[in-house]
């Protein structure tokens, strides 16, 4: 489905990621580049797709195909997805469930290319926000309310947990073609939008049961 020589030059710039990562000099890096997202709760994965967008783009194009409203993150050689998954939730509860991109545009990704690639940065986040000291500070940064948090407050739901740093584990490389769509789960099906109209589905990888075909850890990699 994509060549060796792939693999072996993404896990090289892959290897080089730095392996602890603060929420605000990320976030404030993120900021000083003009990267869009920057204002984002969920740091963690827009700070991995910002060191992608970078440590990638040399090797492939960013962003990659789109699929209606869906776009993949990069294309090299077939479209793939950036992702950060943390080992376990603000509870402390190990967490092997990823909810990855649109299973209608995996579907047709597949169909044009033979396969979709999912580049997934596993590890451990610190919820260490109790004072809200860092959710203070970001939202001090970013100005305004978010439309998302001014609708939290006027629901009087209660803020979740910020994370505040994150220490990467491994990189795995998935790739995704129909045989193994087909034993994986879906998130959000038969969901709507806010406007009523149907969502798609997305895929939902169980971490239990997939086999990557390349595991970077601590700055080398080894085939799994």
């Amino acid at each position: 489905m994509i060549s060796k020589a792939l693999v072996e030059k993404m896990s090289e710039l892959l290897s080089e990621m730095p392996t602890r990562w603060d929420g605000r000099q990320a976030i404030l890096e993120m900021k000083n580049a003009d990267y869009p997202h920057w204002k984002q709760m969920e740091w963690i994965g827009f700070y991995f797709q910002f060191l992608c967008d970078t440590k990638l783009s040399s090797l492939m194009e960013i962003p990659g195909p789109k699929y209606g409203r869906v776009e993949f993150d990069g294309f090299a050689e077939i479209p793939w997805d950036f992702k950060a998954h943390p080992t376990k939730n603000a509870k402390g509860r190990e967490s092997k469930s990823v909810i990855v991109n649109d299973r209608l545009a995996t579907a047709q990704a597949i169909t044009e290319f033979g396969g979709a690639g999912l580049i997934l940065a596993i590890g451990e986040a610190t919820y260490n926000d109790q004072d809200r000291n860092f959710q203070i500070w970001h939202q001090g940064l970013k100005g305004d309310l978010s439309n998302y948090e001014k609708e939290r407050i006027s629901r009087k739901a209660p803020s979740r947990l910020r994370k505040t740093e994150f220490k990467l584990n491994e990189i795995d490389l998935i790739l995704l073609d129909d045989a193994v769509v087909k034993r994986l789960s879906s998130f959000q099906e038969g969901f709507r939008n806010s406007d009523g109209s149907p969502r798609n589905a997305k895929v939902l990888l169980d971490l239990n049961n997939i086999k990557p075909i390349k595991v970077i850890t601590h700055n080398t990699y080894a085939q799994n």
